[in-house]
């Protein structure tokens, strides 16, 4: 039983650390993107 559920509390961590990697990802790409089009559309408006 104690086996078992370190094995799933491992399995756990690296599901939850694996996560948070993909959503660190997501809100750099979100955010580059976001700055990339804030400045396409200030350039756009200066011309």
């Amino acid at each position: 039983m104690n086996c078992m559920m370190m094995d799933g509390g491992m399995m756990g961590g690296s599901m939850v650390v694996a996560t948070g990697l993909v959503w660190l990802l997501i809100v750099v790409v979100l955010g580059l993107a976001a700055i990339a089009l804030v400045k396409y559309i200030r350039s756009d408006d200066g011309k």
